[in-house]
């Protein structure tokens, strides 16, 4: 396995995650899409950083010191004294599919402190309304420019929620220059279904590929499909047990990051490897046992 001197650095939402099970609260951890990613990738021993805002409470002290304590930089995580670090519920049903409730306010959202300098080495992994934020969408779209401009590779994960259909018209140019600034795009039928009102895969690459011509598509426990201008390919997926679903996507792209930088020929089963793992277990990020499996497999 080849080793690299990639840093990847993570643009994203950060949350205090509460899952709760029979509606009883089981476990708090921090999260947040990107973040989950980011993390699990720093318990990998690969360099991150995290690009994110979060309050000046006692949250946003457990979010930073998670960061450190996983081996990420927090040194791109704006903190904002007035402000109270976003909360969500994940509520657990009898599949361990999680259902949401979210305590956060989009308008009060700022990258104000240290931003990242992007060199070709770097890998930009962004995604979910905080990529497509008008709030925040200056600053966002400069920083995946620059990323492109130096030559960075950058991954898109759509993640695109119902709450959010009626902002389409403002975002939806947001969510095109991401997939065309994108090497590879990610997303599931789900989140077409709300974007485009598409469900077949074909029809779907069809209208990602006018922006990026790799696409990831995922669709519950059915196949994923890879999707580029050579063809599509089908992966199917193994059926498991699951404690929690929570970070099963944000680690997918995780272990596809991974793979990436190791060159591992099978990043889709990386990925799926890293995110059975972390539906296996009551948290958001990949276990210690995978961890030491993969610092073993790297000497």
């Amino acid at each position: 396995m080849k080793t690299t001197k990639h840093r990847v650095i993570g643009i994203g939402e950060t949350v205090l995650d509460i899952l709760f099970k029979e509606d009883q609260p089981q476990k708090a951890v921090p999260g947040g899409s990107t973040f989950n990613s980011i993390v699990s990738l720093g318990r990998a021993s690969v360099n991150c950083a995290m690009v994110t805002d979060v309050g000046g409470d006692h949250i946003g002290d457990i979010i930073c010191r998670y960061l450190q304590d996983n081996g990420v930089s927090s040194e791109y995580v704006c903190r904002h004294e007035n402000v109270k670090s976003h909360i969500s519920l994940a509520f657990l049903d009898e599949h361990n599919d999680a259902q949401y409730i979210f305590y956060k306010d989009h308008a009060s959202v700022s990258l104000d402190g240290p931003l990242p300098v992007f060199s070709k080495d770097d890998v930009v992994l962004f995604g979910s309304f905080f990529a497509i934020n008008p709030v925040i969408r200056p600053v966002v779209g400069r920083l995946l420019r620059e990323a492109r401009e130096a030559g960075a590779w950058l991954y898109y994960d759509v993640n695109f929620r119902k709450n959010h259909i009626a902002d389409l018209p403002e975002v939806m140019p947001n969510i095109e220059e991401n997939m065309r600034l994108a090497d590879v795009v990610r997303g599931s039928t789900e989140d077409f279904g709300f974007l485009y009102s598409l469900h077949d895969g074909e029809a779907i690459y069809e209208r990602v590929r006018r922006y990026c011509p790799t696409l990831i598509l995922t669709d519950g426990a059915r196949p994923i499909r890879l999707y580029t201008p050579e063809g599509c390919e089908s992966y199917p997926v193994e059926p498991i047990e699951t404690v929690s679903t929570v970070g099963a996507g944000d680690n997918f792209n995780a272990g596809y990051i991974y793979a990436k930088l190791k060159g591992i020929d099978n990043r889709i089963g990386m990925a799926q490897k890293w995110s059975q793992d972390v539906c296996r277990q009551l948290g958001n990020n990949i276990s210690d046992e995978l961890v030491a499996t993969l610092k073993k497999q790297a000497l």
